[in-house]
Order: structure tokens, then sequence, then C-alpha cells
């Protein structure tokens, strides 16, 4: 992980073997992130769509459909009226629990206007619309979720063996005081009783203190917050094969050491306070990433290349064999090759952009049914990677494949071009951090597929200037790697990020 602190926000990347495969944004003044507990007002009933307007004290109202309700939404809503009338906080573990809700009931039997309700955000505002919410408060630790008015303890799904099952629950159970569930998560697996009591225990006193709050708060406020995002990340995903967190902040980094040192006792040793000359995004090679990957068009390392589209409804990721695509095997073949590298790059992608919704891939068409079960298996393996629920249908003999993929925040969107420096603004050309990359990729592509003998480049004479400068110059490098001299010609009239390849006589070589 390498976290860039600004003064108003800090980026969070995380890297999986030097490959960019999230990146995160934590802002300094963000008041609606998912998890948070406020303390609202139904501003507006809506019978039509079952649902309710909640004032939470952002500018949009928030959403409350009657499936967030909750069963014990009847006994949250006792504690919270018994807590703002009462002369003392009510014991939450010893208030007699209501009966559950119809899961077909109307949000007009439970909720009016003006009446004050506990809830918490689990979306956050995204673009016109306001956060929607829960009333089914449940409080997330590194090990277990604690449930309030709840009497179930759940064991993930994902711990599959039934003794093991057991012997959490056994351990968790004589933990829990009255009126209280709890959900014990996959990384609880073969944890020791100690680790998981002070998880239960953390949770029961974030409880508690929010309890205390209700008393004194007046509708619409915030109640309790989740910590900063990097932490929360880290809770969610810290285990054995985190070897780095990098911070460009020297108190951000003591924060991050003591949090790990309360999670993962022993682990908090590979947080490093990061004080170099270069941007710490420059010095892990996080900007190039960036640049590379939140384009348009995002390249892949056969040649081949993807193409993501927004429109209102859901996202469009086309996949385009290029001009690269292998003459060695069979179109079937070469379709399956670019598609399973594609697969394993929309999967990033994805979890990259945090894309959310319906996603719709066009693949290259395969006739193949192996070919397409084979495909949906590795991209199925790849999202296993995403935290975020999704779902994936079968490839279509059309080569369509449909992801859905839930969505709590807004899309991550980073603008990847440049201003022209020709133009001086008034059009925009790929980044020059990436035409290096793309010079080398063309050439080794013209000496080595289509078998070129003898080339030239013509090109801007700053570039120029810096392929051929110096004995052991980016020209001569070619020279020694392809056993060919390749001819480096300036040419002013050019972009500084235009160029193109000549042949013998002295003509275009078309790409």
């Amino acid at each position: 992980m390498v976290v860039n602190c600004r003064p108003t926000h800090a980026d969070i990347a995380l890297l999986e073997d030097g490959d960019l495969v999230e990146l995160h944004q934590e802002k300094g003044d963000q008041k609606f992130a998912v998890g948070d507990v406020f303390l609202g007002r139904v501003k507006k009933i809506l019978s039509s769509l079952n649902a309710a307007f909640v004032n939470i004290g952002n500018d949009k109202d928030a959403f409350l459909h009657y499936s967030d309700l909750g069963s014990q939404f009847k006994s949250f809503q006792s504690f919270t009226d018994l807590a703002i009338k009462g002369t003392a906080v009510p014991e939450w573990h010893s208030i007699q629990v209501e009966e559950v809700i119809p899961k077909t009931g109307t949000v007009k039997d439970v909720l009016t206007t003006g009446q004050n309700i506990l809830v918490q955000i689990v979306k956050e505002p995204i673009s016109t619309k306001g956060p929607r919410l829960t009333t089914r408060i449940n409080l997330t630790g590194r090990y277990v979720v604690l449930l309030p008015f709840s009497t179930s303890v759940n064991v993930s799904r994902k711990i599959k063996q039934n003794e093991e099952r057991n012997r959490l629950k056994k351990i968790i159970n004589p933990l829990l005081p009255p009126n209280c569930g709890i959900i014990i998560r996959t990384v609880a697996e073969n944890q020791m009783a100690d680790e998981l009591a002070k998880d239960v225990e953390l949770l029961i006193e974030k409880w508690k203190g929010i309890a205390s709050e209700i008393k004194f708060a007046v509708a619409p406020e915030r109640l309790y917050t989740e910590m900063s995002k990097t932490s929360s990340i880290l809770r969610d995903i810290l285990n054995s094969s985190f070897n780095h967190i990098y911070v460009n902040d020297k108190s951000m980094s003591v924060e991050l050491a003591n949090y790990i040192r309360q999670i993962s006792p022993g682990q908090e040793n590979i947080v490093e306070y990061y004080s170099g000359k270069n941007p710490i995004f420059d010095q892990y090679k996080v900007a190039k990433q960036i640049k590379q990957l939140f384009g348009k068009t995002v390249g892949l390392s056969s040649g081949a290349y993807l193409i993501l589209e927004q429109t209102e409804a859901m996202y469009v990721i086309d996949v385009n064999s290029g001009h690269k695509a292998s003459n060695q095997h069979s179109q079937e073949n070469n379709a399956f090759l670019v598609n399973s590298e594609a697969g394993k790059e929309i999967a990033r992608q994805i979890r990259l952009r945090d894309l959310g919704g319906i996603i719709v891939v066009d693949f290259i068409d395969m006739k193949s049914s192996e070919n397409r079960r084979k495909l949906l298996e590795s991209i199925t393996d790849e999202m296993k990677k995403d935290r975020a629920k999704h779902s994936i249908l079968p490839v279509t003999k059309f080569g369509l494949m449909q992801i859905t993929r839930q969505r709590t925040k807004p899309v991550l969107e980073i603008n990847s071009a440049e201003l022209c420096p020709t133009c001086m603004g008034s059009g925009k050309v790929k980044a020059t951090l990436l035409l290096m990359d793309e010079i080398e990729s063309s050439l080794q592509y013209l000496l080595m597929e289509l078998n070129y003998k003898k080339i030239s480049i013509e090109l801007h004479p700053f570039i120029g200037a810096y392929l051929t400068k110096g004995l052991w110059s980016k020209q001569m490098r070619w020279l020694w790697h392809y056993k060919t001299w390749i001819e480096v010609k300036a040419n002013s009239s050019l972009n500084l990020t235009e160029y193109k390849f000549l042949d013998i006589r002295g003509e275009d070589i078309k790409l």
C-alpha cells in the first residue's frame, strides 16, 4: 500500500506484485461515508415507492426503502425514543425486544413524517442521488460484525469446515450480551480466542458510545463515523502477504502503525515513512500506472486493447485484438488468447475504477463453447479478489458477458489526458509519460514481427535529443538489442508527442 497524504485529502494505492489494483481517495471533509450512523428525521413518505426520504444533513435527502428497515426496526425505534425522551440513557441490552415487522408491510405503517430515527449509510451520495440508508445498524470489526437487537450468531459461508465453524461459535456466544447478534467474518478463521474477544469488546464499546450520544443529539446529527479509509481498508484486507505500507506523512505513519499493532500485533513494522525527494507516487511507479489505466483506451501487453464507455444505464467494455494479434494461431485460438488476457485486465479495471451497477463486456467472438466456459472460469477466479458483491453471467454466443457489481460510492474518475503543449490547451494528447513505452512497443513490432530490416524514426527535436544523448543512449541500446541501426530524424514541425516510422525508401510505415 502506498499512501499519498495531501493538505485536503489522501490518495491510497494498493499494489499486488507491483501492479496497481485499487485506488481510493480519502477526503478530509467527507461527511457522508458508508458506515456512518445518524439520528435522522423523516422528511417525506412515498407510498408509491414504499420508501421515505430522510434528512441527515445532506443537500439531497437520503433514501430509505421499506426493505432496508430490517426486521428489528421496532426495537431500534423503541430504544431511540426512550433515549431521546428519558432522563437517562436506557440499558440497551435490558430492553424488551419488540416483534419483527412483516417483510411485505408498507412504510406508512411504521414511519411518520417528522419522526426521529436511527439510520446508517449503506451507499454514499452518487451524482444527483442522496445517500441510501438502512436502520439495521451494524458495526464492523476486524473479525466480526456486531448486530444490536439481533439474536443470531452467523459464520461466513467461506469458512467451510464444520469443526472450525462450531469452534468460533463456542468462543463468541459467551461474549455476547443480551439483545446482540453477530456475524463472524472469514478472516476470523483459525484466530485465537483472545483476539476475537478483543474485537467483540471493542465493537460493544462503540455501540455503547452511539447509544449515549442519542440523548443529546438534535436531528439531523451524526453520531458515529467509521475510521479513516486507510484504516478501514487495512482492517478488511491486511494479511500475512502484506509486506510494505509506504506513507509520506509522519503522523499518518504513526497512526497506521498503532492501528496495525492493535489488529495484528508484530506486523506494524511493515509501515514505513517515506521522506524522499521524488513524489511518493512517482517513486513507486503509481503515477505512471494511473496514466496508463484510467484512460478511455487501455492497452494490453500483447497489443490488444480495451475501450471503456459509460452510458446512463451501464458500463460497456469492448475488447479489440489490435494490429498486433499473433499470426501463429488459428482465429479461434487467437480470439481465446486475447479474450483471456483481456478478462484479467477487465477484472482489474472493475476493481480499480470501482465500477458498479451493470457492466457489459463485448469479447471477440468464439465458436467453441469450451473456450467460452474457460473464459468464464478465468474471470470468476480473478473477480474473487474483489471485496464488492458481484455476479457474472456466462458468455453468450454473441460474445457478450454481463456483470453486476455492488455500488456503494461514486466511481473513481481520473482524467489521464494532458494539455497539448503545441496548441496550448485547445486539444488533448496522450500522456507524455507513456510516449517512450509506445515507441518501444511499435519498434519491437516492426522489427521482430514484421521483419523490417531498415527503418528510421522521425519526431520532435526535443524527443530526438533524448533518444541520442549519451554514450549509452536509447539509440545505442536499440542497436545492441535489435542488431540494426535505427536513424533518428528531428522534425520541428511535429508536435512533442508526434512521431512516425519511415522505411528504407523514406515512406511512412502505417501501424
